[in-house]
Protein backbone atom coordinates (compact mmCIF):
# COMPACT_ATOMS: atom_id res chain seq x y z
CA UNK A 1 0.00 0.00 0.00
CA UNK A 2 2.62 2.18 1.20
CA UNK A 3 4.52 2.00 -1.81
CA UNK A 4 1.55 2.50 -4.30
CA UNK A 5 0.84 5.54 -2.39
CA UNK A 6 4.78 6.60 -2.69
CA UNK A 7 4.52 5.46 -6.63
CA UNK A 8 1.26 7.61 -7.02
CA UNK A 9 2.67 10.96 -5.68
CA UNK A 10 5.98 10.93 -7.58
CA UNK A 11 3.92 10.20 -10.58
CA UNK A 12 2.14 13.44 -9.97
CA UNK A 13 4.91 15.29 -9.35
CA UNK A 14 6.38 14.01 -12.96
CA UNK A 15 3.12 15.23 -14.56
CA UNK A 16 3.35 17.87 -12.48
CA UNK A 17 6.86 18.94 -14.23
CA UNK A 18 6.49 17.72 -17.66
CA UNK A 19 3.31 20.19 -17.92
CA UNK A 20 5.03 22.79 -17.00
CA UNK A 21 7.69 22.24 -19.75
CA UNK A 22 5.25 21.29 -22.26
CA UNK A 23 3.05 24.64 -21.71
CA UNK A 24 4.70 27.54 -21.10
CA UNK A 25 2.66 30.01 -23.09
CA UNK A 26 0.55 32.48 -21.39
CA UNK A 27 -2.04 33.91 -22.35
CA UNK A 28 -2.00 36.99 -23.81
CA UNK A 29 -5.61 38.23 -22.99
CA UNK A 30 -4.66 37.13 -18.78
CA UNK A 31 -1.51 39.13 -19.50
CA UNK A 32 -2.96 42.83 -20.98
CA UNK A 33 -5.89 42.67 -17.83
CA UNK A 34 -3.35 41.52 -14.95
CA UNK A 35 -1.00 44.47 -15.95
CA UNK A 36 -3.60 47.06 -17.02
CA UNK A 37 -5.26 46.16 -13.75
CA UNK A 38 -1.68 46.41 -11.53
CA UNK A 39 -0.93 49.60 -13.66
CA UNK A 40 -4.65 51.61 -12.45
CA UNK A 41 -4.17 49.71 -9.24
CA UNK A 42 -0.45 51.78 -9.27
CA UNK A 43 -2.01 55.31 -10.81
CA UNK A 44 -4.00 55.25 -7.78
CA UNK A 45 -1.35 54.53 -5.18
CA UNK A 46 0.70 57.15 -7.09
CA UNK A 47 -2.14 59.78 -6.80
CA UNK A 48 -3.20 58.64 -3.27
CA UNK A 49 0.86 59.31 -2.34
CA UNK A 50 0.84 62.90 -4.14
CA UNK A 51 -1.96 63.77 -2.29
CA UNK A 52 -1.50 62.98 0.90
CA UNK A 53 2.66 63.78 1.31
CA UNK A 54 3.64 65.02 4.38
CA UNK A 55 7.35 64.67 4.49
CA UNK A 56 10.42 67.62 3.92
CA UNK A 57 10.82 66.69 0.16
CA UNK A 58 8.35 64.63 -2.22
CA UNK A 59 10.17 62.70 -4.40
CA UNK A 60 8.47 62.03 -7.57
CA UNK A 61 10.64 59.15 -8.87
CA UNK A 62 10.02 57.25 -5.66
CA UNK A 63 6.52 57.98 -6.42
CA UNK A 64 6.48 56.53 -9.96
CA UNK A 65 8.42 53.77 -8.54
CA UNK A 66 5.48 52.56 -6.65
CA UNK A 67 3.67 52.21 -10.30
CA UNK A 68 6.05 50.31 -11.67
CA UNK A 69 6.77 47.81 -8.50
CA UNK A 70 2.89 46.87 -8.70
CA UNK A 71 3.28 45.89 -12.63
CA UNK A 72 6.66 44.30 -12.18
CA UNK A 73 5.26 42.39 -9.05
CA UNK A 74 2.34 41.49 -11.36
CA UNK A 75 4.00 40.21 -14.13
CA UNK A 76 6.65 38.04 -11.80
CA UNK A 77 3.36 36.21 -10.17
CA UNK A 78 2.11 35.82 -13.74
CA UNK A 79 5.22 34.06 -14.55
CA UNK A 80 5.52 31.76 -11.29
CA UNK A 81 1.97 30.68 -11.67
CA UNK A 82 2.60 29.13 -15.28
CA UNK A 83 5.44 27.67 -14.78
CA UNK A 84 6.72 25.37 -11.88
CA UNK A 85 10.70 25.01 -12.70
CA UNK A 86 10.45 28.89 -13.26
CA UNK A 87 8.56 29.54 -9.73
CA UNK A 88 11.71 27.85 -8.36
CA UNK A 89 14.45 29.48 -10.26
CA UNK A 90 12.67 32.93 -9.56
CA UNK A 91 12.85 32.14 -5.90
CA UNK A 92 16.42 31.65 -5.72
CA UNK A 93 17.09 34.97 -7.90
CA UNK A 94 15.19 36.68 -5.74
CA UNK A 95 16.97 35.84 -3.18
CA UNK A 96 20.09 37.96 -3.75
CA UNK A 97 18.41 41.11 -4.50
CA UNK A 98 19.03 43.63 -1.93
CA UNK A 99 17.43 46.83 -1.51
CA UNK A 100 19.70 49.60 0.15
CA UNK A 101 17.75 52.90 -0.61
CA UNK A 102 17.55 54.63 3.04
CA UNK A 103 13.13 54.92 3.79
CA UNK A 104 13.17 58.36 5.53
CA UNK A 105 9.32 58.33 6.49
CA UNK A 106 7.68 54.87 7.61
CA UNK A 107 4.80 55.62 5.38
CA UNK A 108 6.65 55.36 2.02
CA UNK A 109 7.38 51.74 3.23
CA UNK A 110 3.51 51.12 3.48
CA UNK A 111 3.13 52.33 0.28
CA UNK A 112 6.06 49.90 -0.49
CA UNK A 113 4.20 47.08 0.96
CA UNK A 114 0.97 48.04 -0.38
CA UNK A 115 2.21 48.15 -4.23
CA UNK A 116 4.11 44.75 -4.07
CA UNK A 117 1.02 43.33 -2.15
CA UNK A 118 -1.11 44.98 -4.78
CA UNK A 119 1.23 43.45 -7.60
CA UNK A 120 1.29 39.76 -5.75
CA UNK A 121 -2.37 39.51 -5.76
CA UNK A 122 -3.02 40.91 -9.66
CA UNK A 123 -0.49 38.40 -10.84
CA UNK A 124 -2.78 35.57 -9.15
CA UNK A 125 -5.69 36.11 -10.84
CA UNK A 126 -7.43 37.80 -7.75
CA UNK A 127 -8.32 41.19 -9.77
CA UNK A 128 -11.59 42.02 -7.28
CA UNK A 129 -9.50 41.39 -4.01
CA UNK A 130 -7.22 43.75 -5.55
CA UNK A 131 -9.10 46.82 -6.52
CA UNK A 132 -11.75 46.49 -3.57
CA UNK A 133 -8.55 45.77 -0.91
CA UNK A 134 -6.90 48.59 -2.50
CA UNK A 135 -10.20 51.43 -2.29
CA UNK A 136 -10.41 50.37 1.20
CA UNK A 137 -6.76 50.91 1.87
CA UNK A 138 -6.34 54.26 0.63
CA UNK A 139 -9.53 55.77 2.40
CA UNK A 140 -7.67 54.77 5.18
CA UNK A 141 -4.44 55.79 5.00
CA UNK A 142 -6.20 58.99 3.06
CA UNK A 143 -8.42 60.02 6.38
CA UNK A 144 -5.64 59.20 8.79
CA UNK A 145 -3.17 60.52 7.25
CA UNK A 146 -4.53 64.01 5.91
CA UNK A 147 -6.72 64.49 8.49
CA UNK A 148 -3.29 64.37 10.82
CA UNK A 149 -1.23 66.73 8.71
CA UNK A 150 -3.83 69.63 8.87
CA UNK A 151 -2.74 70.64 12.42
CA UNK A 152 1.06 71.01 11.96
CA UNK A 153 3.66 71.47 14.84
CA UNK A 154 6.62 74.16 14.72
CA UNK A 155 9.37 74.42 16.91
CA UNK A 156 10.32 77.65 18.45
CA UNK A 157 13.69 78.80 19.33
CA UNK A 158 14.14 81.99 21.09
CA UNK A 159 17.15 83.67 23.55
CA UNK A 160 16.24 85.83 25.81
CA UNK A 161 18.61 87.62 28.50
CA UNK A 162 17.15 86.52 31.65
CA UNK A 163 14.33 85.01 33.88
CA UNK A 164 11.96 88.42 33.39
CA UNK A 165 12.15 88.25 29.73
CA UNK A 166 11.65 84.20 29.78
CA UNK A 167 8.19 84.96 31.76
CA UNK A 168 6.81 87.73 29.43
CA UNK A 169 7.61 84.97 26.54
CA UNK A 170 5.65 82.78 27.91
CA UNK A 171 2.74 84.60 28.67
CA UNK A 172 2.72 85.93 25.91
CA UNK A 173 3.13 82.43 24.12
CA UNK A 174 0.15 81.55 26.02
CA UNK A 175 -2.11 83.64 24.92
CA UNK A 176 -1.21 83.56 20.88
CA UNK A 177 -1.34 79.53 20.38
CA UNK A 178 -3.61 76.69 21.40
CA UNK A 179 -0.78 74.59 23.42
CA UNK A 180 3.20 74.30 23.77
CA UNK A 181 5.55 72.08 25.96
CA UNK A 182 9.35 73.42 27.02
CA UNK A 183 11.76 70.89 24.70
CA UNK A 184 14.83 71.97 25.99
CA UNK A 185 16.42 74.87 27.62
CA UNK A 186 19.83 75.91 28.02
CA UNK A 187 21.01 78.61 30.45
CA UNK A 188 24.43 80.39 30.20
CA UNK A 189 25.84 83.58 31.38
CA UNK A 190 23.74 86.47 30.00
CA UNK A 191 21.26 84.28 27.81
CA UNK A 192 18.65 81.86 27.77
CA UNK A 193 17.82 79.80 25.00
CA UNK A 194 14.16 77.91 25.15
CA UNK A 195 12.94 75.66 22.51
CA UNK A 196 9.17 75.00 22.34
CA UNK A 197 7.13 72.98 20.32
CA UNK A 198 3.74 74.72 19.70
CA UNK A 199 0.93 74.90 18.14
CA UNK A 200 -0.06 77.45 16.27
CA UNK A 201 -3.95 79.05 15.81
CA UNK A 202 -5.60 79.97 12.66
CA UNK A 203 -4.63 83.31 11.62
CA UNK A 204 -1.77 84.03 13.93
CA UNK A 205 1.12 83.34 11.44
CA UNK A 206 2.66 86.31 12.53
CA UNK A 207 2.70 86.24 15.99
CA UNK A 208 6.86 85.38 15.63
CA UNK A 209 6.90 89.14 15.07
CA UNK A 210 5.11 89.80 17.91
CA UNK A 211 7.82 87.14 20.21
CA UNK A 212 10.45 89.13 18.35
CA UNK A 213 9.20 92.71 19.76
CA UNK A 214 9.35 91.61 23.42
CA UNK A 215 11.94 93.45 25.68
CA UNK A 216 14.43 90.96 26.27
CA UNK A 217 13.91 88.95 23.50
CA UNK A 218 17.51 88.62 21.46
CA UNK A 219 16.28 86.47 18.23
CA UNK A 220 13.27 83.85 17.81
CA UNK A 221 13.22 81.30 14.99
CA UNK A 222 10.10 79.47 14.05
CA UNK A 223 11.25 75.88 12.63
CA UNK A 224 8.73 73.39 10.63
CA UNK A 225 8.37 70.18 12.73
CA UNK A 226 6.46 66.61 12.36
CA UNK A 227 8.47 65.46 15.07
CA UNK A 228 10.87 63.31 13.42
CA UNK A 229 12.98 65.35 11.32
CA UNK A 230 13.31 69.11 10.64
CA UNK A 231 13.01 71.19 8.14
Amino acid sequence: MNNTESTTFSDIIKKSVLSNFSSSDISITKIIIALAIAFAIGLFIYTLYKRIFSGVLYSKSFNVSLIGMTMVTSMIIIAVNSNLVLSLGMVGALSIVRFRTPIKDPTDLIFLFWAAAAGIVTGAGFYTLAMIGSVIIGLVLFLFIKNSSVENPYLLVVNCDGDESEQRLQEQIGSLVKRYNVKQKTVSQDNIEVTLEIRLRKGEGSFINQISALQGVRNAVLISYNGDYVS
